[in-house]
């Protein structure tokens, strides 16, 4: 995919995903605005995008707020002379129970994850109609906004709006031609470190430098921050014109489109229903959380 003459900001690109995917949009030619709220992790970044042949300028600073993001956004402007992709990456955890979490745990999340996608999404969309030249806003989920994930209810709820975002803004910026998608990835960060059933073969893959198990890479589509960048610089290409208001997975050696909520089971009872009626329907009922192999 050549991505020569396009302009991306990525957020919380310092490391993990968010990293793997700005150099990959600059290893395919695209000019690159690296924000992180790490300076160093920014500065490591864009000397490793530039020391290999690409263009890069970093933002340091926490999304949230509508003066970051038009801040990205003009430093893609003024540094390189346009805007053709967003990719909002950056995130936090402050993962507890329901009856343990705090307002401060459920806001955080939120304000980072929810209103940093809104906002950066916004200032993007209002560049991109100025341009006239079409776009791309890549928004990043996750499975548990998905399905759902025990100790999560701050980070499902944000992922999980994200995708009805991305619903909802393919419509509205449809005749602009910018293409809207929700990208799900699953990928070993440290994140998924904490999780009893991955941590180990993920520590033992580091350790000795060899591939992840291949009960990994497909039954639960997990694997290295690589494995996912390539759908990011495909869904910033022309490539993938007219792929909009989805939810694409990808992990390991598995790839995914998500399907979206729909009327699964339906009964109807003339005049109405009464609670004994609904009593007595037989549902086929959904599973929830993330299953693993």
């Amino acid at each position: 995919m050549d991505l020569t003459g396009k302009v991306a900001v990525v957020t919380g690109a310092g490391r993990g995903l968010g990293r793997a995917y700005a150099e990959a949009l600059a290893a395919a030619g695209a000019a690159v605005v690296v924000n992180d709220v790490d300076a160093d992790a920014a500065t490591r970044v864009v000397k490793a995008i530039v020391e290999s042949g690409g263009r890069a300028a970093e933002v340091v600073a926490p999304v949230g707020t509508a003066e970051v993001a038009n801040e990205l956004v003009d430093k893609a402007v003024t540094q390189f002379g346009r805007l053709d992709v967003m990719v909002t990456n950056a995130g936090i955890l402050r993962d507890r129970v329901l009856w343990k979490m705090t307002d401060e745990d459920f806001d955080a999340v939120i304000d980072v994850h929810l209103r940093g996608t809104f906002t950066c999404a916004r200032a993007a969309a209002v560049r991109m109609r100025e341009q006239g030249t079409g776009g791309r806003l890549i928004l990043i989920s996750s499975p548990a906004g998905q399905r759902g994930n025990f100790g999560q209810t701050n980070y499902a709820a944000a992922k999980a709006g994200i995708v009805a975002m991305a619903r909802t803004w393919a419509m509205e910026l449809a005749k602009a031609q910018v293409m809207v998608n929700a990208v799900v990835p699953v990928a070993a960060t440290e994140m998924t470190k904490t999780i009893p059933a991955f941590g180990p073969a993920i520590e033992e893959a580091e350790r000795t430098g060899t591939p992840l198990p291949d009960w990994m890479r497909k039954d639960e589509g997990l694997g290295t921050v690589e494995d996912v960048a390539p759908l990011i610089v495909f869904l910033a290409s022309d490539a993938s014109a007219g792929i909009t208001g989805q939810a694409i997975g990808i992990g390991g050696d598995k790839l995914t489109l998500w399907s979206h909520p729909a009327e699964k089971q339906t009964a109807y009872s003339d005049g109405g229903w009464t609670a004994a009626d609904i009593a007595g329907v037989s549902w086929q009922l959904e599973t929830y959380g993330m299953p693993m192999s």
